[in-house]
This record gives C-alpha cells, sequence and structure tokens, in this order.
C-alpha cells in the first residue's frame, strides 16, 4: 500500500480547515411592531408583519402551569 512521501505543509492543512468554522449571522434587523431579531426582507415569523402589514397571524405560544 502506498504511504505519503511527505505531510501536507500547514498552510495547505489550515486551508481545509477554513470552512469548519461557525460565523454568527450578519446583517440582522430589528421588526418595527415587535422588536425581535429577523432577517431583512422578510416576514417576522413571531408578529407575521413585512412593511407595515399582517400577513399572518400571530402563533399563540401555551403557558405552561
Amino acid at each position: 500500500m502506498p504511504v505519503p512521501r511527505r505531510r501536507h505543509c500547514p498552510s495547505r492543512r489550515r486551508r481545509g480547515r477554513t470552512n469548519k468554522n461557525m460565523t454568527a449571522i450578519q446583517g440582522l434587523s430589528k421588526c418595527p411592531n415587535c422588536e425581535a431579531l429577523i432577517l431583512p426582507h422578510r416576514m417576522c415569523p413571531s408578529c407575521g408583519t413585512y412593511k407595515g402589514r399582517q400577513y399572518m397571524t400571530p402563533k399563540v405560544e401555551k403557558q405552561q402551569a
């Protein structure tokens, strides 16, 4: 069975690991209605509004007793 003659150099090893780091989502904005963090140009999942219009009725969360 053949064996590699040399190891990979450190820069080549690091290049393979660059995509393994997780980063936080950049560019979150606040919903003007409920102040929740949302992605831009999307409907707010918590209150169901987009550009001041109601598109979805919000889900009512059950309170735990």
